[in-house]
């Protein structure tokens, strides 16, 4: 039995009412098109607010419970019998939090993932936003597969796919917000983004589907002299196969669903031959414990 997953693209307007249009539109789409999980961009709901630092943005989030855009999408995951992972932004006490909501196919929330990498460099202002992710990596056995969800810079993190993989999961899921760098407009980076993702695809042999935004978005800070700045998202959403192979991929601009079906039960026994997790050896990755790579001696050595 095949599993089909699909990879939204979109651009992001002020409107959250109209950003959710959007997404339910290409959700529609690509369930015509058989698929059974629908990857929808990071924070979808709005503009790519960490360009800038501005407390008003405080103001976008809000609690899991009886979120609109998460009872919303509900409904429809429900209704299409489809898994949608809902990246939103949310609130919880004093802390703020990047988190994706896991919507199972009858509507039924199984639970969520803070996110856990926090970037912070001009334009990514994240850290200002959002407190460092404290779920720790999850993943979730849905109607449609075991899926590992990570979000945007977790993606750079070979620790972050390899953890979901030793977790259980079948399919790594990437939401995503990334583009052009604000300081160096010149420099893409795309390519290198698409590859450390294969990599991962390859290296625990599951495939992984990235769904990114597309649009320059402008940052609300007036003047260039106070900050202004502008990212220009390069799309190039992508599905790579669990060799890391390019299987669908969007383009750098415009609106788009893809889609890729996969044997989940042969890739499980294409994963237990192989050997890669057979011959782990977790006995010699201390280094990457620690922030140095040095491993604390016992007090009995000190």
């Amino acid at each position: 039995m095949l599993t089909t997953v699909a990879a939204l693209q979109m651009a992001m307007t002020n409107s959250v009412a109209e950003n959710v249009a959007t997404a339910e539109r290409l959700v529609r789409q690509a369930a015509k098109e058989g698929a059974h999980i629908i990857l929808i961009p990071e924070l979808f709901e709005g503009p790519y607010f960490c360009i800038d630092q501005l407390p008003e943005h405080f103001d976008r989030a809000r609690p899991l419970a009886d979120h609109p855009t998460v009872e919303h999408f509900r409904a429809v995951a429900a209704e299409l019998r489809v898994v949608l992972p809902l990246s939103v932004y949310e609130r919880a006490g004093q802390a703020t939090f990047n988190t994706v909501v896991m919507v199972d196919a009858d509507g039924t929330v199984l639970g969520s993932y803070r996110k856990s990498h926090i970037p912070d460099g001009p334009g990514y202002t994240e850290k200002y936003y959002f407190n460092p992710g404290d779920t720790g990596f999850r993943v979730w056995p849905t109607r449609h597969g075991t899926i590992g969800v990570g979000i945007c810079w977790d993606q750079w993190f070979p620790e972050s796919a390899r953890c979901m993989a030793l977790l259980g999961a079948e399919l790594l899921l990437y939401p995503t917000a990334i583009g052009s760098e604000p300081p160096a407009p010149e420099w893409d980076s795309s390519g290198h983004w698409q590859r450390v993702m294969q990599g991962h695809a390859g290296a625990n042999l599951m495939p992984l589907v990235a769904a990114n935004r597309v649009g320059c978005e402008v940052g609300l800070a007036a003047g260039v002299e106070l900050g202004q700045r502008a990212i220009t998202f390069y799309g190039s959403s992508f599905i790579a196969d669990s060799t890391g192979a390019k299987v669908a991929e969007a383009a750098r601009q415009g609106e788009a669903v893809l889609t890729a079906a996969f044997d989940l039960a042969e890739l499980r026994a294409t994963r237990q031959s192989w050997g890669l997790f057979r011959d782990r050896r977790p006995d010699l990755y201390g280094p990457i414990l620690t922030l140095d790579g040095v491993i604390p001696a016992p007090c009995n050595e000190r």
